[in-house]
């Protein structure tokens, strides 16, 4: 794993560097005091993890991963437990480490960092996930949940939160439909309505302005009926 360490304390940043020794497959690429230079570094670098520190001059660690536009795999290193909430929202945030970090705890992120890395589906060209062992993981109570993307039948918009149907269960997940709406394949996927995302290939039965999912029928805008239209298979 080619790895930077992000840390305005010169201290953690080698008390994580000594840790990463540890490991086989870990690779220090370079280590940075703010996150403006570790954004320089990325320009012209690929990594494919960031330990990275929350409170930081100039740029918080927060601030800093709003900037990436494709964020490798973050495990976060703080004193402050406060983030803990906030930081699941970020899929690809594996984990977070309060200092001081131990090396039994950093053992315990390394086993997670390794099922996380394994779990990446590739993208084809046009960005969409290949048809292969298609899932979704998503956090309830701190808990991460696969979701296989055969299973889900609908998602919908509801306030600063999404709920998920799936085949006999339904889940409520702080998001929103553009986030989830990123993950999922457009092969099968669709969004048909401000607030909801379809798995179009679920579908029982389409009438005016509505299609029937299960026993859930789901409106149809408008301006999303004609792409609907356009993805069936009509005979």
């Amino acid at each position: 794993m080619r790895s930077i360490i992000v840390d305005d304390e010169a201290s953690a940043r080698a008390i994580v560097a000594e840790l990463c020794k540890t490991i086989p497959d870990m690779e220090v690429r370079a280590e940075f005091p703010n996150a403006l230079e570790a954004l320089k570094f990325l320009k012209d670098n690929q990594v494919d993890l960031i330990f990275l520190d929350i409170h930081m001059p100039k740029l918080t660690g927060i601030d800093f991963i709003e900037t990436l536009q494709n964020p490798p795999k973050i495990v976060l290193t703080t004193s402050d437990k406060n983030f803990a909430i906030e930081a699941y929202e970020y899929s690809f945030i594996v984990d977070y480490l309060v200092k001081p970090i131990s090396q039994e705890r950093f053992q315990k992120c390394i086993v997670k960092l390794n099922a996380a890395f394994n779990q990446v589906l590739p993208f084809t060209s046009f960005g969409t996930k290949t048809e292969r062992d298609q899932e979704l993981y998503i956090n309830i109570d701190r808990r991460l949940i696969k979701l296989k993307f055969n299973d889900i039948l609908l998602i919908e918009a509801k306030g600063d939160y999404i709920e998920i149907q799936t085949l006999g269960k339904r889940y409520r997940v702080h998001s929103t439909l553009k986030k989830i709406k990123d993950k999922l394949p457009e092969s099968r996927f669709l969004q048909i309505h401000r607030s909801f995302i379809i798995n179009f290939t679920q579908i029982v039965d389409i009438q005016d302005n509505s299609v029937l999912i299960e026993k859930s029928v789901i409106p149809i805008s408008r301006s999303n009926r004609p792409e609907l239209m356009q993805r069936l298979n009509l005979l």
